[in-house]
């Protein structure tokens, strides 16, 4: 294929909390690269996913739920998922496939009538339900908006994934390769680092310690050739929560390092020393300068 022919394009991912925006994005790209959490708002920053292939690439931004903000976290995320509307060249909006249209969706098709970008409609989660109930699904949405296209898909099986890819593929324009083709995201490795022990703090915690979590990666040494020396701070908001992180005589804060480490070793293929603290910053997602150190930037990809 000459290189005239390369086809290029950004592609927002859209959609309420928990509609599983994250494991498409993982299934697409192989590589866990965004996390997932049965928590509504587990992704807070847009994680661009790449995927190239010979003919082409497509560039994935995987937005924050589009949800009522509650906080200025909260006002930070549907900002940030609104802007990737603006940034990309055709729009996903996944809804699931085991739950009736709700305020919520047709609160981001409201949204999405304005933009002029094509939006196609992923209806995830088929493996739930039946034929007939993904047709009705398919007839209930096509009467709110014009798509594109609709695409039944389960994220977590597979299920009609490689033919959405295709099909987007198909009609993506010819433009520049951005990235390297082995490059999976955008992301320095300290960002995808703290992502994966947040996930497992929510893991691990369930329904103890809410979305008032933030990680940071204070630093990483090398060693030698094999070995990284990663040193993280797990934030939380009150005392409680913090007790909760480090269990009985650390057994918490414990598991979490180990499963985190498993994650992050596979990730960048070296052997690593995992050193995690806990700090409590009282209401922390409402403090502007606090959401700006632990990596929450408005005019910021990461």
């Amino acid at each position: 294929m000459s290189e005239q022919e390369f086809k290029s394009g950004f592609i927002a991912l859209v959609g309420r909390p928990n509609v599983g925006k994250s494991t498409l994005l993982n299934k697409m790209i192989g590589e866990k690269i965004a996390i997932m959490s049965p928590k509504a708002q587990t992704t807070r920053n847009k994680i661009q996913g790449i995927y190239t292939t010979n003919e082409g690439q497509m560039v994935f931004m995987d937005t924050p739920g589009i949800h009522k903000p509650h906080n200025s976290l909260g006002d930070f995320m549907v900002k940030t998922a609104m802007s990737a509307l603006r940034e990309a060249d055709m729009v996903w909006m996944l809804v699931n496939a085991d739950q009736k249209r709700g305020v919520g969706d047709d609160f981001i098709i409201n949204r999405l009538k304005e933009s002029k970008t094509p939006v196609y409609l992923i209806i995830n989660k088929v493996d739930l339900i039946n034929r007939a109930e993904v047709l009705n699904q398919i007839a209930d949405y096509n009467t709110q908006m014009d798509f594109a296209e609709i695409f039944p898909v389960s994220a977590l099986t597979g299920e009609g994934v490689p033919e959405l890819l295709q099909f987007t593929m198909d009609h993506m324009s010819v433009g520049p390769q951005y990235y390297p083709a082995d490059q999976i995201t955008d992301h320095p490795e300290r960002f995808i680092m703290s992502e994966l022990i947040r996930e497992k703090v929510l893991e691990l915690t369930r329904q103890e310690v809410p979305h008032s979590v933030a990680v940071v990666i204070d630093k990483i040494e090398r060693e030698d050739e094999q070995h990284l020396h990663v040193q993280a701070t797990i934030v939380v908001e009150r005392a409680s929560q913090k007790n909760i992180v480090i269990g009985k005589q650390g057994s918490m804060i414990k598991q979490i390092g180990i499963r985190a480490r498993k994650d992050i070793e596979r990730l960048l293929g070296d052997k690593i020393f995992l050193e995690t603290w806990v700090k409590v910053e009282d209401r922390w997602r409402d403090k502007p300068q606090a959401l700006q150190s632990y990596g929450y930037k408005e005019d910021s990809d990461i």
